[in-house]
């Protein structure tokens, strides 16, 4: 499976999940672009990494007008970043107005402006891939997260209505759902207990952690030319825990 001469961008891309499928996108021969926040000083392997701020309409535009210049625009866009192994769950009725706002704003406007800025080559070209990170957690009614979980939700709801709305463009709107992935700040977040991550494997019908290794697959199908009649559709894979 090859995409040589397709410009991918991968976002929340400096650790975990984002850094697992851009090196793997890489690794079929596009150009990836790796965008987040972090400043990332080790050159990393396999593709290209630019600090943005993906929460900030202008930081967006700026970026995404760099990648025009320089490759002539976007052809698959992963949006992965979110506010998620940072938080701390905890009871809905002390999550503050402050804390709801910013969380569901951000999980939400992040994958909003880069689609809006990537989609205008994709119409172009009469072809286009966006893949959405969302969560298995929003079929499950997963306490103690709430605004995390409404963010993914509105993610779900998101993809659907893009799929509608750029279908004729040629461009296929789909999601993967996972569900809790262990990566280095999950690890080194005191929320997050050895018997509470043991707990969810004990759910899954497959016994192990999900790593982000295990999302690779299903994004590589999304953007492939096998997934050309698929849209709108959302992915789960969190060991079977979620039957969607």
């Amino acid at each position: 499976m090859s995409h040589e001469a397709k410009i991918a961008v991968v976002t929340g891309s400096a650790t975990g999940i984002g850094a697992a499928l851009a090196k793997a996108v890489a690794a079929t021969g596009a150009h990836v672009i790796g965008l987040d926040v972090t400043a990332v000083t080790d050159k990393p392997d396999g593709f290209e990494q630019v600090q943005c701020d993906l929460s900030d309409p202008a930081s967006v535009d700026r970026c995404f007008a760099d990648i025009k210049a320089r490759h002539g625009g976007v052809d698959i866009l992963v949006n992965n970043a979110a506010l998620a192994s940072v938080l701390t769950p905890q009871p809905f009725d002390q999550i503050s107005p402050e804390e709801w706002t910013r969380v569901v704003t951000v999980n939400t406007l992040m994958p909003f402006l880069c689609s809006r800025a990537a989609v205008a080559h994709m119409r172009e070209k009469k072809w286009g891939r966006i893949i959405n990170l969302t969560s298995s957690a929003i079929f499950l009614g997963t306490p103690f997260n709430l605004h995390y979980i409404a963010s993914k939700g509105a993610i779900a709801a998101m993809t659907r209505s893009l799929a509608k709305e750029l279908g004729a463009d040629g461009i296929n709107v789909n999601a993967i759902a996972p569900g809790m992935t262990i990566n280095e700040n999950i690890r080194h977040n005191p929320a997050y207990s050895k018997e509470m991550l043991a707990g969810t494997v004990q759910a899954r019908a497959i016994k192990r952690e999900e790593t982000p290794g295990d999302l690779v697959g299903t994004c590589l199908f999304l953007m492939s030319e096998g997934a050309n009649f698929m849209t709108g559709q959302i992915l789960t894979v969190d060991g079977g825990v979620a039957f969607h």
